[in-house]
């Protein structure tokens, strides 16, 4: 599968790969700019069957994650724009516990909304817990960063589709 999306820019195909999403992230938070991108590679064909006007694309996500964040920014410009909103009422509170926790995306484009919400088994119960818990130990810290970017390198290989559920609404 591809870990690459394209859209227009004034017309104009560009196209964003994991790693230089990631680049411009930081490398920090790899888990979120891979749940974003899934979510976008789910959602968006949804929208149109031609690439999307990244600056017409609106936002709402209940996703707090910097690499998300990153991930959305890089790809639509919503964050600069304006277009970016975060409202957590759209998830749950745990994606363990409270399906589907902050993995929901709502994308706007021309009229037409499209949500994309994790599919279970995509987020492990260690990370959620460790990455909740405060205080962490040096070992906790390490471990908790190599399932950050666990996740991302289970998901990448997988489809949009495979990760999110996505419909109309």
């Amino acid at each position: 599968m591809s870990n690459e999306i394209t859209v227009l820019d004034d017309g104009h195909p560009i196209s964003f790969t994991f790693d230089c999403i990631n680049a411009y992230h930081g490398g920090g938070f790899p888990g979120g700019v891979a749940h974003a991108l899934k979510a976008m590679q789910a959602a968006f064909p949804l929208l149109s069957a031609m690439p999307l006007e990244r600056r017409e694309v609106e936002i709402v996500t209940a996703f707090p994650g910097h690499g998300g964040r990153d991930a959305l920014e890089m790809v639509t410009r919503a964050v600069t724009g304006g277009r970016l909103v975060l409202d957590k009422s759209i998830g749950g509170t745990h994606v363990i516990n409270d399906p589907p926790g902050p993995y929901v995306f709502r994308f706007s484009y021309r009229g037409k909304t499209a949500e994309a919400v994790i599919k279970p088994g995509h987020v492990k119960e260690e990370f959620i817990t460790l990455g909740a818990k405060p205080g962490k130990t040096p070992d906790e810290i390490a471990r908790h960063e190599e399932l950050k970017a666990e996740m991302a390198y289970r998901l990448l290989p997988l489809a949009g589709s495979a990760v999110y559920a996505v419909r109309l609404i």
